[in-house]
């Protein structure tokens, strides 16, 4: 297909402003499924844990096929991205292959701060815009107040003039129907289509000039090995040409190589091709070298194309091997080499993400864009069978150019209702929080945003629910690198820390609950060193939950009444990540979460911290 008739374009929005759903409805009115055929919804969400947390996490290729009302056939790649700032790697990697981006706003809630970090990429990028104000057929929603919203957007990013005149859509993607005008309901999304073909810039490269291609992204075959996805910028390529691939980190490229196998992508999947021409976005099997950011091109004229710029990371965590009395209990991969060979493997695909030496052989210091960057990760390394451990995250610094250290600050939103606003920007305050404005939000909701350091929004989720009473929602996005606001109080409540190994009962945890909130059940498997609640008061308490009841001959009145035990508190990757403190540790291993001591052994950790009171 020639290039004129190809179009590129990304998807991009907040979480939950339904970019999925549209990419769905897309590929359902091009036929892409056969009528009748029975469908999942959220097609393009296809990884497990997309699906547990409703988010897109990893960015996918699509392509649809279709026809103009002059009988012209089109095919439109469509490249879904995640929606959270902490997967910005994934965003930065794939915007680099399209010429246009659908930028996807909900009709009451507007612009996001994730929407404005996108943005902000595809605008310096020069990607020409397409506003999509997603469900107008909502009985609350204002859309001429998004529009203005997105328009004051662009100014603020400094949009060039014909960004500025991006056309605006107002569309149902759950019913499936986009309209130019707010007030119109048409039956399907021609108008969208209609739109990306007018207005999205077909690829510019010549197809006649020695062949030159990005790696934007990999993927991996069981039978071809790694594939290198991007798209083609100039010339063409068949099967069986000779190409060089010509990684960021060499002055030349590396030997030249035969190209097995081409493929382009059809509806949700892969096809293979006899033949590239530019502005094709397709994947390349058997070529050595042909990583993330590498340029892959035609050996007699080699020539390198930019890398791909990520921000860098903000977040850091120490792994290390799992040293808990349970450890290998479930994990099938346990050593520190197992751990370290998974991480380096994941640097390959996930550029937002480092993996640095420590000093100790046992720990590498793994850092990523934010929390859910980091728990995602761990989550998926425990669900392939990995058992380890994680510290307390930490923020990393740098030096301004006063000389001053400078911390990563983010901007957070959070819808609270209205007769919570006060012990929210009261706890926000003091956490060195600055409030940047308050208005009116969905539903009855005060919309607050602040400027808060990083650091100090470690643990503060948890308060966050409960100052709301897990009526709020809380977004966060990284926004600049400022001078260290200062100390920033701690975690205030200490933990309940098992002193035997054995099996928690009912009859001691009956007992332990007005010490505080538990996390263990009866029945369940502690050990000594083990954190089995939050303390109720600021010091750490030492419990034995496996006591049972003594058994006597005189039965008193009442000494059989069933004990009413309250559900323990459940331990997820972000929670745990959120509550420990510098001396406590997170297990993670396939069937479960546990929080422990670094120390297990009740006098290693007096000596600790006699270690750390000692004058001098």
């Amino acid at each position: 297909m020639q290039p004129e008739h190809i179009r590129n374009i990304a998807i991009i929005a907040h979480v939950d402003h339904g970019k999925t759903t549209l990419v769905d409805q897309m590929l359902r009115q091009t036929g892409t499924f056969r009528v009748g055929q029975r469908v999942e919804e959220r097609v393009m969400d296809s990884n497990p844990i997309e699906r547990e947390r409703g988010i897109t996490i990893f960015s996918k290729n699509a392509a649809v096929r279709w026809t103009t009302p002059a009988g012209q056939a089109v095919k439109i790649n469509i490249v879904d991205t995640p929606g959270h700032a902490d997967f910005g790697g994934e965003v930065e990697r794939i915007l680099r292959m399209v010429n246009g981006v659908l930028l996807l706003v909900d009709a009451f809630e507007g612009p996001m701060p994730q929407t404005r970090f996108v943005t902000r990429k595809a605008l310096a990028l020069g990607l020409q815009p397409i506003i999509i104000i997603n469900k107008v057929d909502r009985p609350d929603c204002e859309p001429l107040r998004v529009h203005d919203e997105v328009l004051e957007l662009l100014l603020e990013l400094e949009a060039h003039d014909h960004q500025l005149d991006a056309p605006f859509l107002y569309a149902s993607a759950r019913d499936g129907w986009a309209a130019r005008e707010p007030d119109d309901r048409p039956g399907d999304l021609s108008a969208l289509f209609e739109t990306v073909v007018e207005t999205v810039p077909a690829p510019a490269g010549d197809p006649d000039a020695p062949f030159q291609f990005l790696v934007s992204t990999v993927d991996y075959s069981p039978y071809l090995g790694r594939l290198g996805i991007g798209r083609v910028e100039r010339g063409r390529l068949a099967a069986g040409d000779l190409v060089a691939a010509w990684p960021l980190d060499r002055d030349a490229p590396l030997p030249p190589v035969k190209v097995p196998t081409l493929f382009a992508f059809e509806a949700l999947g892969r096809s293979e091709i006899s033949e590239a021409v530019a502005g094709e976005i397709i994947a390349i099997a058997g070529v050595d070298g042909a990583e993330i950011g590498a340029t892959v091109c035609d050996p007699a004229a080699p020539a390198r194309l930019a890398g791909i710029a990520v921000e860098p990371p903000t977040l850091s965590v120490e792994f290390q091997p799992n040293t808990s009395p349970f450890s290998g209990r479930s994990g099938q991969f346990v050593t520190s080499r197992q751990i370290r060979d998974r991480l380096v493997r994941e640097t390959l695909s996930n550029v937002a993400l480092r993996v640095e030496e420590t000093g100790d052989p046992n720990r590498l210091r793994v850092s990523g864009r934010g929390e859910l960057h980091l728990t995602i990760l761990m989550e998926q390394m425990r669900r392939e069978g990995y058992e380890f451990a994680v510290g307390r995250p930490k923020v990393i610094t740098r030096q301004g150019e006063s000389g001053d250290v400078e911390e990563p600050f983010e901007e957070v939103v959070a819808d609270v209702p209205e007769a919570m606003t006060g012990v929210v920007i009261q706890h926000l305050g003091e956490r060195r929080g600055e409030m940047l404005d308050m208005h009116r939000a969905e539903g009855g909701l005060t919309r607050l945003r602040f400027l808060v350091p990083t650091r100090a929004l470690t643990g503060y989720r948890n308060e966050f629910l409960t100052d709301t009473r897990g009526e709020g929602t809380l977004h966060r996005q990284f926004s600049h690198y400022a001078p260290w606001a200062g100390e920033i109080e701690g975690r205030k409540a200490g933990a309940l820390v098992s002193m035997v190994e054995g099996v928690a009962t009912g009859f001691s945890l009956f007992n332990l609950q007005e010490r505080g909130r538990l996390f263990v059940r009866p029945v369940e498997a502690v050990y000594d060193g083990m954190i089995v609640g939050e303390h109720a008061r600021e010091n750490d308490l030492e419990v034995n939950v496996t006591k049972g009841k003594k058994l006597t001959n005189i039965r008193a009145a009442g000494a059989d009444d069933a004990i009413q035990l309250e559900p323990p508190r459940e331990i997820t990757l972000e929670f745990a990540l959120e509550f420990i403190a510098e001396d406590e540790l997170v297990e993670i291993t396939p069937d479960a979460i546990r929080l422990r001591k670094r120390a297990l052994k009740a006098y290693e950790r007096k000596r600790d911290r006699r270690a750390i009171d000692a004058p001098g």
